[in-house]
């Protein structure tokens, strides 16, 4: 038997949940051809995986990869931790479909998210890389950039913020039923061209202004693909957001993921029971930690300031208009440390505190002179109030829960972003496997793997099965690690060294082979 790559002497993590079982895996084209014990099989490419696990590639189900996974960094980043998949346009916002005006402001708005568009120039330097370069663009197009451009998979959700807004600009008002029409137009197109479901931003512009009735009417058409939604409220809120997903849910019949929902576990959970209770199909993601990272004008401005509209979003924060308000957030400066400050780069990886200390400046002074000079675009990492010992628990408890799946929700941008993007998934198996004992081998394969692959349609992923995708993860179970800190978030992570994606391998001994495999997954 002669196949184009051999993976000999593992255990293998198949995803069904089942335990580890000692085999070989064997590899023809971008499918796997043979499990089982293969000692006569002769291969170009032989890994040998005694001592370590051989599992389905992972995927990442919240990941702000959009413009930024054309960087080999990201990818090898994403590499290091077995991810093979992003899914993309995440809350409700990213690059298509749409105008150039509509490109233009989720390029702008959501910059220090999901990164630039491209001048034009290939991001590494070679000639495969296609990121995004402006409107108009449709998802088809933007599909079409990413596939075997890169050498992870993508999966791509149509981001209602953005749709609403190549309908209805920056307007506030509820939507008639000739812009409820457009956008469904816009989401039966976007479904055809291999978009992966639909997102919601609900505490981002403009998705802000819609409806449960509008969301929902935007659902119909999803045919079982899922509305993922980042909720209107979370915290001790969250029964106002998880509210809102039910009657969704209700009123379009659509399956549901929440992004983020990482605690309290003791206000979530029993709302994630009482909709799977009432037939709701519920899913949701989580990372494992206790910091989030945003935009900073989403922290600190009020909702009378239009943050759609930049340029009167600034008049507004240079007036005086907003003297009451400034003082209200004593409390909040202590929690947030700039993770991107273009322009103003001497500032990231400090505390606003200490950057204003810096700048000479009282916290308030200067978050109004960062967000002026940024264009609203600054980042900031953000500590949660439940920062310790409740708070982890919360994140444990509800990553054991049977309907989680695993997303980093990466930010790539910026000289100091969260450490999720570095981390996330080496996190869940080196903290919350091995060390804690939160899930066995096999459930992290489930989790990670098989069941986002089958939330987003991914039918050939998630298994490591005879005629399935070869997206295929070789790890240490004994030394994978997250290794990146909120000191040093860019750090990679230890005990992933091989990885195939389609088939081709695409980490050779913890490094990049300069391969570009990666398929624009259709579900």
């Amino acid at each position: 038997m002669r196949f184009d790559v051999v993976i000999s002497g593992g255990r293998v993590l198949d995803g069904t949940g089942a335990p580890p079982f000692r085999a070989d895996v064997a590899v023809s084209g971008d499918r796997i051809a043979a499990v089982g014990r293969l000692d006569d099989a002769q291969a170009e490419t032989v890994i040998d995986a005694s001592g370590r696990f051989v599992a389905p590639g992972f995927v990442d189900c919240h990941a702000h990869g959009d413009a930024a996974v054309f960087d080999p960094v990201v990818q090898r980043a994403a590499l290091r931790q077995g991810v093979t998949t992003f899914v993309l346009g995440q809350d409700g916002l990213s690059f298509a479909p749409g105008s150039a005006a509509t490109v233009a402001y989720a390029a702008r708005y959501f910059a220090a998210v999901n990164g630039p568009l491209s001048n034009g120039a290939p991001q590494d330097g070679s000639p495969s890389g296609r990121a995004p370069q402006g409107g108009p663009l449709t998802v088809g197009e933007l599909l079409d950039g990413y596939d075997r451009a890169v050498a992870l998979n993508t999966a791509y959700l149509l981001p209602h913020g953005t749709i609403r807004y190549d309908v209805m600009g920056p307007s506030p008002a509820p939507a008639s039923a000739g812009d409820l029409a457009a956008m469904v137009r816009h989401v039966e197109r976007g479904l055809s061209e291999g978009a992966a479901g639909l997102s919601s931003g609900l505490e981002y512009l403009p998705g802000r202004y819609a409806s449960a009735e509008e969301l929902a009417a935007l659902c119909a058409p999803l045919g079982g693909l899922p509305y993922v939604t980042h909720m209107r409220a979370y915290g001790p809120q969250a029964g106002v957001g998880m509210a809102e997903v039910v009657d969704i849910a209700r009123r379009s019949g659509a399956a549901v993921h929440v992004s983020h929902l990482h605690g309290p576990a003791g206000v979530l959970l029993p709302l994630v029971e009482q909709a799977l209770g009432e037939g709701v199909d519920l899913t949701f993601d989580t990372y494992p930690y206790l910091r989030g990272n945003t935009i900073l004008a989403i922290v600190v401005l009020p909702p009378s300031v239009p943050g759609a509209e930049t340029d009167r979003a600034l008049e507004m924060i240079a007036s005086d208009g907003l003297d009451d308000w400034w003082p209200t957030l004593a409390g909040t400066w202590p929690r947030l440390t700039v993770s991107h400050a273009p322009g103003l780069e001497w500032a990231e990886g400090l505390t606003m505190v200490a950057a204003a200390e810096r700048a000479g400046l009282e916290p308030a002074a200067f978050c109004r002179r960062l967000l002026s000079e940024t264009r609203l675009e600054a980042g900031v990492v953000s500590a949660r109030p439940d920062e310790g010992p409740e708070g982890e628990e919360s994140v444990r408890r509800m990553l054991r829960h049977p309907s989680q799946t695993g997303g980093s929700d990466g930010i790539y941008v910026g000289g100091h972003p969260h450490p999720r993007g570095f981390g996330a998934f080496a996190r869940f198996l080196g903290r919350h496997v091995r060390e804690l004992g939160d899930w066995t081998w096999e459930q992290a394969a489930v989790h990670l793997a098989a069941h986002p692959a089958r939330r987003f349609g991914l039918a050939d992923r998630g298994l490591v099965r005879g005629g399935f995708a070869a997206d295929v993860v070789v790890f240490d179970p004994g030394t994978v690690a997250d290794l990146a800190t909120y000191a040093a978030p860019r750090t990679l992570a230890s005990g992933v060294d091989d990885v195939l994606v389609s088939g081709v391998r695409v980490l050779a001994g913890g490094e990049l082979t300069g391969a570009t495999p990666g398929r624009a997954l259709k579900p």
